[in-house]
């Protein structure tokens, strides 16, 4: 007889699904002990990576799953579809596999759905999976009663191949640390959008595959870590991947790049860009003497012409992420949760 996994005392709470601390103490006691306690020989669920990975000859075949609720399910830059294909393709990135064998697309729809909505959806998942070059093969649908569902839910996967395998826990003391891009503009794109909120300027999710611009990188050498920023924003993907490399992270707050938008958005609601959900980031360990050539690679494409070292690693305080405000220093906190829920 199987044993019935136990779950946590009380109830599960948004913040749950947040990207933060709780969701990661959820997935750690509920499913991570007893899954990796099962003969697996790669990469596997212990590890908490973007994916999983498994050596076939002298590559990695390397898969990786995710599931969509976010709400509204249109959002200035983009919409449910374009996310669900472009999460997927960035995490297979963020373990070194840029070029995508396949994917699989489930959908759940509620009954009453509209179905113009789904065709849009449609054309944006199939346009995202032009420019990501990743090809739907199979699927599944199906069909919930009115009330059982918030519209649509979508769960896509992804497999790749690389021969270069990356982790999100391979920094060393003196690695720089780089982001792509300005940070923040898709979870405050999507929050504008649900409460109404009208802005002067555009504030558009940064949604977006971003395989080919780590493509650009991976053949110059010197990257040991990679991540994307989602859930829980830049300061909860920087502290997983300080606590799995056990360094310390010091973080030069004027270097992070953030959009007046975004910035301003963030002031308005009391928000720190920091914990903002990203959708067309990656955050990259860089070894010192390759951090002029990578800066250089991701500037000339154009999803990463605004890149920038924002950090170093360092001995002391592994596991933290030590913020330098240019008047002093304090630790930046990994948040709880993703400070809007829904977000992906």
């Amino acid at each position: 007889m199987t044993a019935l996994l136990t779950p946590p005392a009380g109830r599960i709470t948004l913040k749950q699904g947040g990207g933060g601390r709780a969701m990661r103490a959820l997935i750690e006691k509920l499913f991570v002990k007893d899954f990796a306690a099962l003969p697996f020989d790669g990469v596997g669920v212990g590890a908490m990576d973007d994916g999983a990975a498994i050596k076939i000859g002298d590559q990695w075949l390397v898969i990786t799953t995710d599931s969509h609720v976010i709400h509204p399910i249109f959002f200035p830059g983009g919409d449910i579809g374009r996310i669900s294909i472009c999460g997927t393709v960035n995490d297979l990135a963020m373990m070194g596999a840029t070029d995508v064998l396949a994917m699989t697309c489930a959908v759940v729809l509620e009954e009453g759905f509209s179905v113009e909505s789904l065709e849009a959806i449609q054309r944006s998942m199939v346009a995202a999976c032009r420019e990501a070059r990743a090809p739907v093969v199979t699927g599944d649908t199906k069909v919930m009663g009115r009330g059982e569902l918030d519209g649509i839910v979508i769960n896509t996967c992804g497999i790749g191949l690389t021969r270069t395998l990356v982790r999100d826990n391979g920094l060393s003391a003196g690695d720089a640390i780089i982001v792509t891009g300005p940070i923040g503009e898709h979870g405050l794109a999507v929050m504008a959008a649900r409460h109404g909120i009208e802005l002067e300027g555009d504030l558009l999710s940064d949604v977006a595959p971003i395989n080919a611009l780590i493509a650009s990188i991976l053949g110059i050498g010197g990257v040991t870590a990679m991540k994307d920023p989602t859930r829980g924003g830049v300061a909860s993907a920087l502290h997983e991947m300080s606590s799995k490399s056990g360094v310390g992270i010091v973080l030069q707050e004027s270097a992070v790049p953030v959009t007046p938008a975004v910035r301003a958005v963030g002031e308005l609601l009391g928000i720190d860009p920091l914990h903002v959900a990203n959708e067309g980031k990656a955050l990259i360990g860089v070894r010192a003497d390759a951090v002029d050539a990578v800066l250089a690679a991701l500037r000339a494409h154009p999803l990463g012409r605004h890149a920038a070292v924002i950090g170093t690693c360092v001995t002391e305080r592994p596991g933290s992420i030590i913020l330098d405000t240019g008047f002093g220093r304090r630790l930046l906190a990994e948040p709880d949760g993703e400070p809007l829920p829904r977000i992906c």
